[in-house]
């Protein structure tokens, strides 16, 4: 899969493209990341692209011109989806991220600054992605996290494939507890469940102790699974 990230601060992705499971897929090919600076595609001696919002107001906004050159010297790969990081979009959930890693090749991904973007931008996007309902500066980390959640789920990243499965959000209901050794830490015991070898048990308590999770931390998550068990529509 191809991703090109339009932004103004390239350099802040050096360490996340570079580390961890990402840095191993894009070694091996699975993904491609190339960044693309607008201030590259600007015709002003200071290479300009802000300016002040029609009408008044507090703050810049991006321009359109150096947007659309960047986007527009991109190659174009036949299932492309060009998306706007903006907190008016809609929140990123491990559904969207299974969508864009299953039906694309290529995302072009615009990261906004200052207030936003010129509204006309929106003639180049065909989809908006918020990372939650709150401000940040920019959208690198926006990015970023959609990228990470993207990539991991691509064929070869993960070593098992399985564990992509038995996730939070995979069948929509939060993880259950998990455990390693030692068996005692600090007084506190791994459930005797877990090391009984019995699969049937684990496999029972595991579920229960993931709808009790949800019921606590998420009950918004629990409705919608439980509405979706009722109508026939959710994985269980």
């Amino acid at each position: 899969m191809r991703f090109d990230i339009v932004t103004l601060f390239p350099d802040s992705f050096s360490s996340v493209l570079g580390s961890g499971l990402l840095g191993k897929a894009l070694a091996k090919q699975i993904a491609e990341v190339h960044l693309v600076n607008p201030r590259d595609f600007t015709t002003d001696k200071h290479r300009k692209v802000d300016d002040e919002p029609y009408g008044g107001g507090v703050g810049m906004l991006m321009k359109p011109e150096p947007i659309f050159a960047s986007v527009e010297s991109l190659p174009i790969l036949p299932r492309r989806e060009v998306i706007l990081m903006s907190p008016q979009g809609e929140t990123i959930n491990q559904p969207l991220l299974r969508e864009l890693a299953t039906n694309y090749d290529q995302l072009v991904v615009i990261c906004g600054h200052y207030e936003g973007v010129d509204e006309r931008v929106l003639n180049l996007v065909t989809r908006e992605v918020s990372l939650g309902d709150f401000i940040l500066t920019g959208g690198e980390i926006p990015a970023m996290a959609l990228l990470n959640g993207v990539v991991r789920l691509l064929p070869g990243t993960v070593g098992k494939v399985e564990s992509l499965k038995a996730e939070s959000f995979e069948e929509g209901l939060l993880d259950f507890p998990q455990y390693t050794r030692p068996a005692n830490f600090r007084g506190w015991k791994v459930p005797n469940v877990l090391l009984s070898g019995n699969h049937a048990e684990i496999a029972k308590w595991r579920f229960q102790q993931q709808i009790q999770r949800t019921a606590s931390r998420r009950p918004d998550l629990l409705e919608k699974w439980q509405q979706e068990r009722e109508q026939g529509t959710g994985d269980w």
